[in-house]
């Protein structure tokens, strides 16, 4: 297993989600990047659904207690293994008692640590993706252990195909569709919506992120109707409010956009005070 010495600021349990419940309001959860998640998984020939650990801004300490392999991809957190830095898209043999620790962010906001077959936590309505209210917690504290199969492999560790030093994520175009309440506006304010440029607020999580501009203030509303992660509403006050993963299931404010599903990923890897914008695709 692994112990937690340190739980860092927010670190969770992800799989790819939480699928066929979202007629009783359960939202689907699962990894915020999950192109990063795809190739931790990836790397190691896990299957595309093994649980990873998600760990946001700043990360936690670990102590493995048997052996396996690693990988970590996404943000750069400055990884260190036993004091010893390591590189993202490399994958890495553990032996017991090795301590993972995280630094300094240099790239993005979110990476992803993947084991050898993934973790072992209980699976709650198919899913092994945290989320308050669902499973007994939403992030790691510290003393938890999360489980995982014994693995050796005596590996040289070595590069993955990504070979360049520009990620996927470090962009600022964010790939959108016309929501179903898109037209709701006319064609000036939806060229205003298309062409403006946003700034993440502080109001940002795994529920959703919010941006600072007023865009359009408008009475408008329609019945409380599905959304989606990656879909954009704008609320009377003129705001957008992006939703991702652990986002409600349905809403009442008009859905003018929705994002793809790598500018979800895209966005998950933006914090408080960059700067996007859409491309209407």
């Amino acid at each position: 297993m692994i112990r937690v010495l340190q739980a860092g600021l927010h670190t969770s349990v992800q799989d790819i989600g939480r699928f066929g419940y979202r007629n009783i309001g359960v939202p689907t959860s699962g990894t915020m990047d999950t192109i990063s998640a795809n190739f931790a998984n990836a790397l190691l020939n896990n299957n595309k659904n093994n649980a990873v650990l998600e760990v946001t801004m700043y990360g936690p300490k670990l102590e493995f207690t048997i052996p396996t392999v690693i990988t970590i991809t996404g943000a750069e957190m400055s990884a260190k293994l036993n004091n010893i830095s390591i590189t993202n898209y490399k994958k890495y043999s553990i032996k017991k008692g090795d301590i993972l620790s995280f630094g300094e962010l240099t790239k993005g906001l979110r990476c992803y640590l993947a084991v050898k077959g993934g973790f072992k936590t209980a699976k709650v309505l198919k899913s092994r993706s945290f989320y308050n209210g669902i499973t007994l917690k939403d992030s790691l504290k510290k003393h938890d252990t999360i489980l995982y199969d014994s693995y050796v492999d005596d590996i040289v560790p070595f590069n993955s195909a990504i070979k360049s030093t520009t990620l996927f994520f470090e962009t600022n175009i964010l790939e959108v569709y016309k929501g179903p309440d898109f037209n709701l506006f006319t064609l000036e304010e939806q060229q205003k919506i298309c062409s403006n440029k946003y700034t993440i607020s502080n109001l940002m999580d795994r529920m959703g992120y919010r941006v600072k501009e007023t865009v359009i203030k408008h009475s408008k509303s329609i019945l409380t109707s599905p959304v989606l992660p990656g879909t954009v509403q704008l609320i009377p006050s003129g705001q957008l409010i992006i939703l991702m993963k652990d986002a409600q299931t349905t809403g009442g404010y008009p859905r003018i956009l929705q994002l793809t599903e790598k500018s979800i990923a895209i966005l998950a890897q933006k914090k408080e005070g960059d700067i996007f914008n859409f491309l209407l695709v």
